[in-house]
């Protein structure tokens, strides 16, 4: 059976508010779950009401900071950081600095690998798909690099297109990717993206030359997410 994933666009929300909505989210699920496991040894986490959810946002201005990122890959001060207009946050979720702000679709999906496949790598290297088919629709053309996570532009692997970090507990994720779509890339320059030196941040515009429709983009992110997870999409 094709399992559903409940699909919600929330807008521009400040970045504190969607990742407090993410720990409720997951706190929820992990919750349920031990409350399955109580009733049975081999729970019906679907029967419990335990949904897949996946959230897409833009956030204003922003850098986070993965829980074993360090705090030198932001080159500028705080007093230049906040004259900016840029928020920062140090968080829970994997990987090291990045920056979020308009133009990036940023996605957190709430899933429950117990019911999809118990493996990390294999959840990451399938959301990493969903980025490389997605852009290919655009003809360009992403892969991955060895050891980074993420994907980046073929064939040197110096410019990256979709940063990823995640955090995982009983099984349930939460965070997600950033995708570079329409994104000011100028804000790249003030920190070491993914703690990775000699390499820079591109987008989907740069890449090929024109402003591209974000809801069109959505779109496409919903159909590959649905082909690579073998999920069906519902938008709410």
């Amino acid at each position: 059976m094709v399992q559903k994933v409940y699909f919600k666009d929330l807008g521009n929300m400040e970045y504190k508010d969607a990742w407090d909505l993410q720990e409720r989210m997951l706190k929820e699920r992990v919750e349920k779950k031990s409350e399955a496991r109580k009733l049975s040894d081999q729970p019906d986490y679907a029967a419990a009401g335990i949904q897949h959810e996946l959230l897409f946002v833009e956030h204003p201005l922003v850098y986070t900071l993965g829980k074993t990122g360090h705090e030198d890959n932001v080159l500028i001060s705080d007093t230049e950081r906040e004259e900016m207009g840029i928020e920062y946050f140090h968080i829970n979720r994997g990987g090291d600095i990045t920056f979020h702000g308009p133009g990036q679709i940023v996605g957190y999906p709430i899933f429950d690998l117990e019911q999809m496949k118990q493996d990390l790598g294999w959840y990451l290297r399938s959301m990493e798909q969903v980025m490389i088919d997605t852009i290919a629709e655009y003809g360009i053309e992403g892969g991955r690099s060895k050891g980074e996570t993420g994907v980046w532009i073929e064939p040197d692997h110096t410019r990256k297109i979709c940063a990823m970090g995640i955090r995982c507990s009983r099984w349930v994720t939460m965070h997600g990717f950033a995708l570079n779509v329409n994104t000011d890339l100028d804000y790249f320059n003030y920190i070491v993206p993914c703690g990775i030196q000699g390499k820079t941040a591109t987008s989907m515009e740069k890449e090929i030359g024109r402003k591209l429709d974000m809801e069109e983009v959505k779109a496409t992110l919903r159909k590959n997410f649905e082909k690579i997870f073998n999920v069906e999409i519902v938008i709410e």
